[in-house]
């Protein structure tokens, strides 16, 4: 079977390839087409853009796809910056943007007041038929400061109240296995596992 992952962001292609490699998939990327398209996230929610990038993808490779939106939703700013993770600082940001505005945003929220949890819905569509859609969740807090040099995003503010550990001090393989779009990924794969059956 061939998947094309729709989206441009290297760094969840990376985690996606590692939890999908040992499924009988060719999977492609967007350095795989000329046309690839850098589809607009303006959905309210996460199932709508990952609906909205996955559907486009495949009208224009014709190939089953798969795409996820992913959000940080933290309790003390009434969800922010939810569906517009990616861009809080504003557009074209740097992940490092994003984190240092949500601290500074958070700046007088005390510790125990701080939690958080992150949101991943994945959509995969392999034919015209309907889509497939699961979400996995992980719940943690915002530190004060960033720790640790692994992972991307937000991942080094994000912290697990079992360990007191950032997403960012965990290794990959780690943080697959209890993270959110690690949770969503076990999920699809069991999905792809029967279609590839």
């Amino acid at each position: 079977m061939k998947l094309v992952l729709a989206t441009h962001n290297k760094d969840k292609i990376t985690e996606i390839k590692a939890l999908l490699q040992e499924l009988p998939i060719e999977i492609y990327t967007f350095s795989d087409f000329d046309n690839f398209p850098d589809v607009v996230e303006d959905r309210d929610t996460l199932e709508g853009n990952a609906e909205k990038k996955v559907r486009e993808i495949y009208e224009i490779t014709g190939m089953p796809a798969l795409a996820d939106d992913t959000g940080l939703f933290v309790d003390a700013m009434n969800g922010e910056p939810g569906v517009f993770s990616s861009r809080y600082a504003g557009e074209n940001v740097t992940y490092a943007d994003n984190r240092e505005e949500l601290l500074k945003e958070m700046i007088d929220i005390p510790e125990g007041k701080r939690d958080a949890v992150f949101k991943t819905v994945i959509v995969l569509i392999v034919n015209m038929n309907g889509n497939y859609v699961v979400e996995g969740r992980c719940e943690g807090y915002i530190g004060f400061k960033e720790k640790g040099n692994m992972g991307f995003g937000y991942d080094s503010i994000f912290y697990l109240h079992d360990s007191g550990k950032s997403f960012a001090e965990l290794t990959l393989e780690e943080k697959n296995k209890i993270s959110h779009r690690g949770r969503a990924l076990q999920k699809i794969k069991k999905v792809l596992e029967e279609i590839t059956k």
